[in-house]
């Protein structure tokens, strides 16, 4: 059985997040993208988890549904938590995701965060304590608990953004590392990415949403492969202890080109600079400093070359949500009704948002909706298209059909094969 799995998620209650996200719009969207298991996101928040308790029942072993849904898709108790502490002399914001099978779990959890934090002022937690602490005190709550850095490469708050000033993750976590099996990359981010380094190839690379508003469910999520009579909490989090690669099989991941902390970059200033081109410190304009973007981190820690891929790597394929693509072939926002009506004859023509996306030929597309629809799907499967990236808060633009004839060199991407050569 296929399941695709979007493992970090938010609430209403987290700050900058829509006021329409609920348990049954999350499970409505899930259905409409293929996805089979979902993380409630803000187990933390008391209202939340009100809502959670109130809306959600068991199913599988560690996993719920939605009261009375039909739809299949599954839930697992999941949240985001900030640590701020001092070490070093620095003062550290770091932000890490939790999985819990129950909600006694979550209930420990959270009655040991609330002496550190106001656990009802943010989706996303915020708590007075180190991430050493942190893991240590998650995991005396819930043995079976599971913790991993979320958006790990984020300047600000990522476990090994340039600002956290951590240089790995036995470096953030301490003696409690031992505890920590997997990492998200985030939105800027790739595999190849992290195959460049190779302190992180014991670790799981999870590739999550992090959504704020329901359409952007499973913009990045994890494929796994499981008999269906071990479906389970147990046998999901196992594999990501174990990076199981007979269950682990695929990360759906953005172009990191388009994340918006891909390149060095001033917003302000509206300038950015490819850091393996220049070496541009100080925005041109201002003065200011340039906040150091993911890729810049990357080759900073990277002891391998680009392109090395290690042995017994899970494979990728790099997608652009189908609303996305909709919109730039339209020329609408994503959020336009004619973008949503389009994104719904599809889906139900055809199935499922990932299934158009990775499987349905361009040709079936193309004979049911605008044919620049499919060939801009197409063009996203082969790698045929154009970024301008993102920086300092700035998501990346788009070119799926080489509308812009000026676009520069340097924003050609390419996909990289789901299966490649090995190099070790």
């Amino acid at each position: 059985m296929r399941v695709i799995a979007d493992l970090h998620t938010h609430s209403r209650f987290a700050m900058a997040c829509s006021s329409s996200i609920s348990i049954e719009g999350i499970d409505l969207t899930c259905k409409k993208k293929g996805i089979k298991l979902i993380g409630t996101g803000d187990f933390t928040h008391p209202k939340w988890l009100k809502e959670l308790k109130e809306g959600l029942e068991p199913a599988e072993e560690g996993f719920f549904k939605a009261k009375g849904s039909q739809t299949g898709v599954r839930f697992v108790l999941s949240a985001e938590t900030s640590t701020v502490y001092n070490a070093n002399g620095d003062s550290k914001r770091i932000h890490h995701c939790m999985l819990v099978p129950d909600f006694a779990s979550a209930d420990a959890i959270n009655d040991i965060l609330s002496k550190k934090g106001d656990l009802a002022a943010d989706g996303r937690s915020q708590v007075s304590m180190s991430s050493m602490e942190l893991v240590e005190s998650v995991m005396g709550a819930s043995k079976d608990a599971f913790v991993f850095p979320a958006h790990a490469w984020t300047p600000f708050f990522g476990a090994l953004g340039i600002y956290s000033r951590y240089n790995s993750l036995k470096e953030v976590y301490g003696d409690q590392e031992k505890h920590i099996h997997a990492l998200e990359q985030g939105l800027s981010a790739d595999p190849a990415m992290n195959w460049r380094i190779s302190a992180l190839d014991k670790y799981t690379l999870l590739s999550n949403s992090d959504m704020h508003s329901l359409p952007k469910i499973g913009r990045e999520a994890n494929v796994f492969e499981v008999e269906e009579d071990e479906f389970s909490y147990k046998t999901i989090t196992d594999s990501m202890r174990a990076k199981d690669t007979s269950r682990i099989k695929l990360n759906i991941e953005f172009f990191p080109e388009e994340g918006k902390y891909h390149f060095d970059g001033h917003r302000g200033c509206r300038f950015s600079v490819d850091p393996e081109h220049s070496e541009i410190k100080n925005c041109p304009v201002c003065g200011k400093r340039l906040t150091v973007g993911v890729l810049h981190r990357v080759n900073d820690l990277a002891d391998r070359p680009s392109g090395y891929v290690p042995k017994g790597s899970v494979p990728y394929m790099k997608l652009v949500p189908l609303l996305e693509v909709i919109s730039y072939v339209m020329k609408k926002t994503a959020y336009s009704p004619l973008v949503a009506r389009e994104y719904d004859k599809l889906v139900g023509r055809f199935g499922t948002e990932f299934d158009i996306l990775m499987s349905i030929p361009e040709g079936e597309i193309s004979a049911f909706t605008d044919p620049d629809i499919a060939k801009a799907i197409a063009n996203v499967r082969d790698g045929n298209i154009s970024i301008t990236p993102g920086y300092d808060g700035n998501f990346g633009a788009l070119d799926l059909l080489s509308r812009d004839k000026n676009s520069a060199k340097r924003n050609q991407v390419k996909q990289r094969p789901l299966f490649g050569d090995v190099q070790s």
